[in-house]
């Protein structure tokens, strides 16, 4: 993938982005009217307020806010962390696929440690796995204090456009 942008994209300076993202998948999105923080996520990202700040096909990372994201007795809902989960880890299964291919979550498991009642929460996705046909990452969820929150593991099936 040699034709890759990085935080030269215009605005991720100030927004402290650092993408690793080839330019053609960059483009595809912003045709569909999507940014960089969200081109994963989609409409369910941006409904749930997931922030992508680091993105490459070995690790990704982003953030959700708990406020709007909360289950009835005030704590982050399981779904919305499994939602950041499957994010991340298919913005590195995409990534990792290259031009011309896309990712599709066959299989996400998560258990959830603890709660979180307000903050931010920050997923990281590191690359477990990244072969020709699927790609399997490993997303820790963190709250503002570093507690872990949730553990998850995603494998995506590759399959080209």
């Amino acid at each position: 993938m040699a034709d890759q942008s990085s935080t030269e994209q215009p605005g991720n300076e100030e927004r402290g982005i650092q993408l690793n993202v080839p330019q053609d998948v960059l483009d595809h999105f912003a045709k569909l009217g999507v940014t960089p923080e969200t081109f994963s996520g989609g409409h369910l990202g941006e409904k749930l307020g997931i922030r992508i700040v680091e993105a490459s096909p070995e690790r990704v990372v982003g953030t959700m806010p708990v406020d709007g994201n909360q289950q009835p007795y005030g704590l982050l809902h399981g779904g919305a962390s499994a939602a950041l989960a499957e994010t991340l880890g298919s913005i590195g299964s995409m990534l990792h696929a290259g031009p011309g291919r896309y990712a599709v979550g066959v299989d996400l498991n998560a258990t959830h440690h603890r709660s979180a009642t307000s903050g931010l929460v920050t997923g990281v996705a590191t690359a477990v796995f990244r072969g020709r046909t699927a790609a399997t990452y490993e997303i820790a969820i963190t709250d503002d204090q570093g507690r872990r929150i949730t553990s998850c593991r995603l494998t995506c099936m590759l399959r080209d456009l």
